[in-house]
C-alpha cells in the first residue's frame, strides 16, 4: 500500500477575527491570504481542494493561479456549524454552555448547530474520497482536528492541545484503506 502527502492548511486571518465562524462566510485579509500562499510553497502538490467558504476559497484560488492547478471546492471541508452561536464572539455566548461544548462537543453541540460526530462523519467522507496523490486542502481548525481524530486516533482532549492559528499547516502521510491512517510529518504555525 502506498501513502500520499495530505497537507491541511487553515485559512488565513479573517477580516473580523475572534468570532465563532462556522458557516459564517467572512472575508479573509490580504495578509491572511499571503500567509497561506507562503505556507503552501514547495509542497509538490498535485491537487488543490478548498472549503466553499471564501476565507478558504480565496487562498486556494491564489495558489491555483500561481501553480496552474485547478481548485476543487468541497463544502464537506467546512468548519463545524456553530448554530445560534455562529458569527458571534465567544464572549457573547453563555459561558457555561460554551464550557460544556468545549468539554464534550458531541453531547453539548451549539443550539441549532452541528455535533462533533457529524463533523467527523463529514470529514471522514471527504478523506475517503481523496485520490492517493499529493493534496493540499484549505480548511478550518475544527475540520483539521476532525482529520487528526480520524487519521491519527487522537481523542477529544488531545485535539485541543494542537495550536492551529490562522494559516497553520498540518502535513500528513496518509495510507488509504478501510481504516485510513496517517503519520504527522510537519506542523507549521
Amino acid at each position: 500500500m502506498t501513502g500520499f502527502a495530505l497537507h491541511l492548511l487553515r485559512h488565513g486571518a479573517p477580516a473580523t477575527p475572534g468570532l465563532l465562524m462556522g458557516r459564517t462566510d467572512g472575508a479573509p485579509t490580504e495578509a491572511g491570504i499571503a500567509a497561506c500562499v507562503a505556507r503552501a510553497e514547495g509542497l509538490g502538490i498535485e491537487r488543490l481542494i478548498a472549503s466553499d467558504l471564501r476565507r478558504c476559497r480565496a487562498a486556494g484560488e491564489a495558489i491555483g493561479d500561481a501553480t496552474g492547478l485547478p481548485l476543487t471546492i468541497d463544502p464537506r471541508w467546512r468548519e463545524l456549524d456553530f448554530g445560534e452561536w455562529d458569527g458571534r464572539a465567544a464572549s457573547r455566548v453563555d459561558r457555561e454552555a460554551l464550557g460544556r461544548f468545549w468539554n464534550d462537543p458531541d453531547a453539548n453541540p451549539p443550539p441549532g448547530g452541528e455535533s462533533w460526530s457529524a463533523l467527523v462523519a463529514r470529514i471522514s467522507a471527504a478523506i475517503a474520497d481523496l485520490a492517493p496523490r499529493p493534496t493540499l486542502v484549505f480548511t478550518h481548525g475544527g475540520a483539521m482536528r476532525a482529520a487528526l481524530h480520524i487519521l491519527c486516533g487522537f481523542d477529544q482532549r488531545q485535539l485541543w492541545a494542537f495550536d492551529l492559528p490562522y494559516a497553520a499547516r498540518l502535513s500528513l502521510n496518509v495510507w488509504p484503506g478501510e481504516r485510513p491512517s496517517a503519520q504527522i510529518t510537519g506542523l507549521a504555525a
